[in-house]
């Protein structure tokens, strides 16, 4: 029986998960091609990260009777591209959110899922907005539309990206996105805060037995947000708060500095080249903006500067429902800095690390943006995964080093062979390397 998360396992489970979709053609319609042989096709293109893929598989079909699509990624028949698209199109990409879910209870249910635990005992997850899509021309009713400065309308998809953090953790895990759609208002601003709820809404049942701390930029600091996790989901956050818009909370900060009776601890740390100065300030008990009914957080600030020159270096303010004191102020404003994660290490990669996430992969009419946007995002959280719980897939990243490498191999390798399960393609590529399992 293969492990439920190596790639046959998963790819087996999505077999027959996508094969239960909702198939909306009329009877008398050609049904060559399954629906669950649509997704999975355009999932094989994000996996393997090659828009070319499927094609190779069809020659190699025609010239063996056999492909890797079918024995790696369960494509019975493969579609043409335009097929594909039109399977997909009519589908909705909330049909997905469950497969996301199967990966990350699947991690818990092995344990995996514990080493994103922090200091503090809580899971952090950051929340940030990505845009995927943009064009001044194509659109469908989930686009949204913004005006440039000339006047022009571009149309776009965008959507919220939740991932679990960690201080040190180098890999960030991927939770289910919510798309910002059209009816959440035309500013970015209550696009991504109104998604933010709805995402929360739907899924804090998942982490009724977790603590989480909730990480996010001065867009996310606003008191309905921060009141509904607080006091409906009982969960904690830690959220940049800037002067410009919280001008009343920062009355506060100044009125209790000039009565020198903010926390204060500072130390010094030597960067390899010179030391620098980490000078840590904090509040407890602030109100997060002006009126009577305002909700009252902990204020927390670090400012690094050069020891020499006094040159600042790096400057952030926060705000947390989480208590605040010297002994955890450091551990506090190190998970709330491990927001950036989202940006470096999950919006970034899939941007520009052969996800080319911001790609026009086809639009559809329907939900084809969206539902190719999700499984590429679902591509990225598997082969996080891997990395996390593979051997043979640890092995030949760490040796292989960089991924442009790794998936380069796995192209050409799989556009002139075939191979029957995953674990025989990474045995083939660990003996041409001839490496043992033990290898550095």
């Amino acid at each position: 029986m293969e492990p439920k998360l190596s790639l046959q396992g998963i790819m087996k489970h999505y077999r027959e998960r996508w094969s239960e979709l909702p198939d909306t053609r009329k009877a008398n319609n050609n049904r060559k091609y399954e629906i669950a042989d649509g997704v999975l096709a355009a999932f094989a293109v994000f996996f393997m990260q090659s828009s070319s893929f499927l094609a190779h598989q069809r020659l190699l079909e025609s010239e063996n009777g056999k492909n890797n699509a079918r024995s790696l990624f369960q494509v019975e028949e493969i579609p043409s591209d335009p097929q594909i698209r039109n399977l997909l199109d009519p589908l909705n990409s909330a049909e997905f959110q469950e497969d996301f879910w199967y990966i990350l209870e699947e991690l818990e249910a092995e344990k995996q899922i514990q080493q994103y635990q922090n200091e503090l005992g809580t899971y952090a997850i950051a929340i940030d907005g990505v845009a995927f899509f943009s064009s001044e021309r194509i659109s469908c009713n989930k686009c949204l539309k913004r005006e440039d400065r000339n006047g022009t309308e571009h149309y776009y998809h965008s959507a919220i990206t939740p991932v679990f953090v960690k201080p040190g953790q180098t890999q960030v895990l991927s939770l289910p996105h919510e798309f910002i759609v059209p009816q959440d208002g035309k500013e970015k601003q209550d696009c991504e805060r109104t998604a933010a709820k709805r995402w929360l809404k739907q899924h804090y049942p998942h982490f009724k037995e977790q603590t989480i701390t909730y990480l996010g930029d001065d867009l996310y600091a606003n008191q309905p947000l921060c009141q509904l996790i607080n006091e409906t989901y009982h969960q904690y956050f830690i959220f940049v708060c800037k002067p410009e818009s919280h001008a009343g909370l920062y009355e506060w900060i100044e009125f209790i500095d000039k009565n020198d009776k903010l926390g204060k601890l500072t130390h010094r740390q030597w960067n390899g080249k010179y030391g620098e100065l980490w000078q840590y300030r904090f509040a407890q008990q602030v109100p997060l903006r002006n009126g009577s009914d305002a909700m009252q957080v902990n204020w927390l600030e670090l400012i690094i500067s050069h020891e020499d020159t006094g040159k600042i270096l790096y400057h952030n303010t926060f705000v947390t429902n989480h208590e605040v004191s010297l002994e955890n102020v450091v551990l506090l404003t190190r998970i709330g800095r491990t927001r950036w994660k989202i940006e470096n290490e999950n919006n970034n990669i899939l941007k520009t690390k052969g996800y080319h996430l911001e790609h026009n992969f086809g639009h559809g009419q329907q939900d084809l943006a969206n539902i190719l946007a999700t499984l590429n995002f679902l591509a990225f959280l598997i082969h996080t995964v891997q990395e996390i719980t593979e051997p043979n897939y640890q092995l030949l990243r760490r040796v292989l080093g960089k991924r442009k490498t790794f998936f380069e191999d796995l192209r050409a390798l799989t556009r002139y062979l075939v191979f029957d399960t995953w674990d025989d393609l990474f045995l083939f590529m660990r003996n041409g390397l001839k490496l043992k399992a033990n290898s550095p």
